[in-house]
């Protein structure tokens, strides 16, 4: 069985109530996205800034950093949720980027919301399950949530990975 079969499994142990797997479905991207763009919200080095295009300019930031070295730990398991994640990540950015421009509240505030939200809700997902997250056994499992959750819109899709 490859890697990110049994990665995928040992995630799914604690993920069986159709409440806890809704409430995933919903709060693991919204992890994702806010964590990123809590890192999108570090200011970088004017240095950076000196040697980018224009363009890159908004998606020059820690978040986008995380994102790249997430992206190899996912290619090394799945190149289709690789694929999957790469699409994600760009919307995700280009989320982060919209709401920086036009939300009339700090991006770090709004990030900030989002994440203790997002975690509550798991927490919740987790208490109903009876089950502890993942990620208290294993960090990996930080990453496994998308990963897992890509899977489920994959099969959704008839898509293998």
């Amino acid at each position: 069985m490859r890697k990110i079969d049994n990665l995928l499994a040992e995630y799914a142990v604690s993920h069986q109530t159709k409440l806890n797997i809704t409430i995933h479905y919903i709060c693991v991207p919204l992890i994702f996205f806010s964590l990123i763009g809590l890192l999108a919200s570090i200011p970088m080095p004017s240095e950076l800034q000196n040697i980018l295009p224009t363009f890159l300019l908004p998606y020059a930031h820690l978040g986008t950093l995380v994102i790249i070295f997430g992206l190899f730990y996912y290619y090394k398991l799945s190149k289709s949720l690789f694929v999957g994640m790469v699409f994600f990540s760009t919307i995700v950015l280009l989320t982060i980027n919209f709401v920086a421009l036009f939300v009339p509240t700090p991006l770090w505030l709004t990030m900030l919301l989002i994440f203790i939200v997002a975690w509550v809700g798991q927490f919740i997902g987790h208490n109903h399950e009876g089950k502890k997250p993942s990620f208290l056994k294993d960090l990996q499992f930080l990453m496994i949530g998308p990963a897992w959750t890509m899977s489920h819109f994959f099969e959704a899709l008839d898509i293998k990975f």
